[in-house]
């Protein structure tokens, strides 16, 4: 009967080379406009009249992120824009926007909604 060490040996080994290739590998993150309209255009509420408009909306989202606006100040923004009150509706547009977009804005954008509480 086999021993575990063998697979111990193995799972270690593996282990090893996956993490060479993750960190010797590791790509800095890329736009993805076809993942951001899909998002965006298919689930209901935004609206948007067409995917130009969907997308300069986002690129806009990203601009304001890079400007060091509050993700506070980016929810209050879209919820005024899409007349709503919904406070996922708005932090779905400005995640889809950062992860989709401008991915390189992440950091910046948990920094400003560290310590967010929605409003009531």
């Amino acid at each position: 009967m086999p021993t575990a060490a063998p697979r111990l040996l193995i799972t270690a080994g593996l282990a090893a080379v996956g993490a060479v290739g993750i960190l010797g590998g590791a790509q800095p993150a890329h736009a993805d406009t076809i993942g951001y309209l899909i998002n965006v255009t298919v689930r209901p509420g935004y609206n948007f009249p067409n995917a130009d408009a969907a997308l300069a909306y986002g690129n806009g989202v990203c601009d304001q992120i890079n400007s060091g606006v509050s993700y506070g100040q980016l929810v209050r923004t879209i919820k005024a824009d899409f007349n709503t009150d919904d406070e996922f509706q708005a932090s779905y547009l400005i995640s889809q926007s950062a992860q989709e977009l401008c991915p390189a804005a992440i950091w910046q954008l948990r920094q400003s909604a560290a310590g967010y509480v929605p409003s009531a």
